[in-house]
This record gives structure tokens, C-alpha cells and sequence, in this order.
């Protein structure tokens, strides 16, 4: 049982350790926030443009000068439009006809979509600026019109009426986060009560599954409450629900067997690191080079893409996410199977104290 406090002197200095750790963790935490979120900007973006050489390297210059863009060349709209529904691209520009044609993928990130309208509208101005300039006084009106006719606005993969804003994607990665991570914490102390043995390794595993199915289950059955992903592939999403969930879960499992209770923080650190940096919110190519790719590297991040290209881009390859996710899970479980299989010469019962005892609990032999 715990040690009772005595003396004033004493809850004076617990109480003096605890409130500087919660000031350090929010010092922490709010830095951390505020620098992944308080002005993203785009780190080489990847944009698509159809152009003649000339127009092309202008805009090659003009775009790549601060480095927020990475642009590909295509010779087609359809080559274009194609990219950006596999999500290679956010979007692109036509130049190739009489009046320039923006394509956009609203679905791939609201803010990714604004910045690209932002920006091609103004390199277009200054263009347009630039060619009046040569043409003298006065310029005929049919040239003023063709110069300052707006561009077309086409949306490729826009997003749906019933998630306008974007903020289904992040929600359900949260929910995923948060119920792995309390999942985690509870089979953290109920699971290690059971003698260790190659059985409790498996009835772990096989809980950790259950639990993953039936979460997946559950956020497919509430999306379906508001219409989200209506018209998405459910045995896809089922799947992808599953396996984000076990990868938290297993993965942090795995990590309490092999280091102790020390390893739960791997889920709370999934749910208040990994969420901000995973995409669903903020998309990767708007974060700090380093957040974007540890992002991108957590099981929140691989999560995020997965859903989403599952949600509104199917022809996109789900081949990375996927070998993350399945990294984590089976990494984990594995070493919930190993840990156990091994031999238990104490034939200790449990990693952790449990209540009311200052030593883990030993079974009579």
C-alpha cells in the first residue's frame, strides 16, 4: 500500500514535485502545438501543371523559389486529374487553353485547396500584369478581356455535403486514438494477473483482436449515424479500423511486456503527439519537415492516410500505410507472444503491484 504522508513539510514537497511536473508537461505541450499549428505552410506541396516550355519554366521559377511547392509536368487535363484522384498530387493547373483551368481536391485537405487557389490566383494576376505592360497604349478590348477572363475552377475529388469542413477525418482518428489508449491502459493491468505462459500470451493477443474488431465495428456503425463515408467501401474501412486499432493497442502492449509499465505511455503519446502530426487535420505537407515524416511514421499518422484515401480516394495505393500499421501490430503482439512463451522461473502472476500490495502478487506453487 502506499506510504502515508506525515508532516506538512512533506505534502508541501510532493505537492511542490507535482505541480511543477503538470507545468513542464503544458509548457511542453503548448510549444509543441503551437509549432506544428499556429501558421502551417507548405513544404513542397505536390502540384501538377500543363504548360508550353516557356510558361512552364516561369512558373517552375516563381513556384519552387521558397520551396513550398514540388511541381510535375503532364501533357493531358485527363493525365492530371488522374494523379490527383491517386492523391500524388492536391492539384494542378491548365494553361494549355485559352482560359486557365485550376483543379483542386478538396478531400486531400480544405487548407491544401485554399493556399492552391490563393497562390495560382496571384501568380496568374502578376502574369496578366506582366503582359499588359508590353503591349502598350491603348490595348484593344478583346485582348483586356482574354487577359483578365477567370479561370475555371474544377474540384476532382471534392469533399461531401455531410463533412463539408473536413473535421469527420480528424474526429475519427482521435476516437481510434483515445479508446486504443484507454484499452491499452486497462489490459496493461488486467491481462499481467494471469500467470504468465505461452496461454495467457495468446488470450492476450486474442483480446487485443477482439477488441480492435469491435472498434472497427463501432466507428463504422457511428459514421453511418451522419452519413459520412456513404459511399465508401465499409469492408475496406472495416478493416483499416481494425488494424489502426490493434496497431496502438499491440504496439503498446508489446511494449509493457518488454519494458515494463514505463511502455503505456506509448499510447498517450499516440493520442497527444501523434494526432497533431498525423494529417488528418493539418495535411503533412504543411508541417515541419521532421513532423511530417515522424507523423507520417505513427500508427495515428499511417491511420489517417489510410482512412482517408479509403473515404475519398480509392484508386490512391494504400501499400504504406498499410505495412506501418501491420509493423506495429504485429511487432507488438509478437512480442506479447515471445515475452510469455519465455520461461517463468519465478512463476511470477503479474508485471504490476496490485492493490493494496507493496510486492506483485506470486502464485503458490
Amino acid at each position: 500500500m502506499s506510504t502515508p504522508i506525515t508532516s506538512a513539510r512533506q505534502f508541501r514537497r510532493i505537492a511542490a514535485a507535482v505541480a511543477t511536473i503538470g507545468v513542464l508537461v503544458q509548457l511542453l505541450l503548448t510549444s509543441y502545438y503551437l509549432g506544428m499549428a499556429h501558421a502551417p505552410k507548405p513544404h513542397q506541396l505536390p502540384v501538377g501543371l500543363i504548360a508550353s516550355d516557356a510558361r512552364a519554366q516561369e512558373l517552375h521559377t516563381e513556384l519552387n523559389a521558397t520551396g513550398s511547392y514540388r511541381v510535375t509536368r503532364f501533357d493531358t487535363a485527363a493525365e492530371l486529374e488522374r494523379a490527383t484522384r491517386r492523391r500524388e498530387i492536391y492539384g494542378g493547373l491548365d494553361l494549355s487553353g485559352t482560359t486557365p483551368h485550376l483543379y483542386l481536391a478538396t478531400a486531400a485537405g480544405p487548407s491544401a485547396a485554399n493556399v492552391l487557389r490563393t497562390t495560382f490566383t496571384t501568380v496568374l494576376q502578376k502574369q496578366t500584369a506582366a503582359a499588359v505592360a508590353t503591349l502598350g497604349t491603348p490595348v484593344p478590348v478583346e485582348t483586356v478581356r482574354a487577359l483578365t477572363a477567370p479561370g475555371t475552377i474544377t474540384d476532382v475529388v471534392p469533399l461531401p455535403a455531410d463533412d463539408r469542413n473536413g473535421g469527420s477525418l480528424g474526429m475519427l482518428v482521435q476516437a481510434l486514438a483515445l479508446g486504443g489508449t484507454v484499452a491499452s491502459l486497462g489490459l496493461g493491468r488486467l491481462i499481467p494477473r494471469a500467470r504468465r505462459s505461452w496461454r495467457r500470451g495468446v488470450g492476450h493477443v486474442t483480446t487485443l483482436v477482439v477488441y480492435a474488431l469491435a472498434s472497427a465495428a463501432i466507428v463504422l456503425w457511428s459514421m453511418s449515424w451522419f452519413g459520412v463515408g456513404a459511399d465508401a467501401d465499409h469492408a475496406t474501412l472495416f478493416w483499416g479500423f481494425g488494424l489502426v486499432s490493434l496497431a496502438i493497442t499491440g504496439s503498446t502492449a508489446g511494449l509493457v511486456a518488454l519494458i515494463g509499465p514505463a511502455g503505456a505511455a506509448a499510447g498517450f503519446l499516440y493520442f497527444t503527439i501523434g494526432t497533431v502530426i498525423s494529417g488528418a487535420s493539418i495535411p503533412p505537407e504543411f508541417l515541419p519537415t521532421w513532423g511530417q515524416h515522424l507523423g507520417q511514421a505513427l500508427p495515428t499518422g499511417a491511420g489517417t492516410q489510410y482512412v482517408r484515401d479509403s473515404l475519398y480516394f480509392p484508386d490512391a495505393p494504400l501499400g504504406h500505410p498499410l505495412l506501418v500499421l501491420a509493423l506495429y501490430a504485429g511487432l507488438g503482439t509478437l512480442a506479447v507472444l515471445i515475452t510469455n512463451a519465455l520461461p517463468n522461473r519465478s512463476d511470477r502472476t503479474a508485471e504490476l503491484p496490485m492493490p493494496g500490495t507493496l510486492e506483485p502478487v506470486v502464485a503458490s506453487k
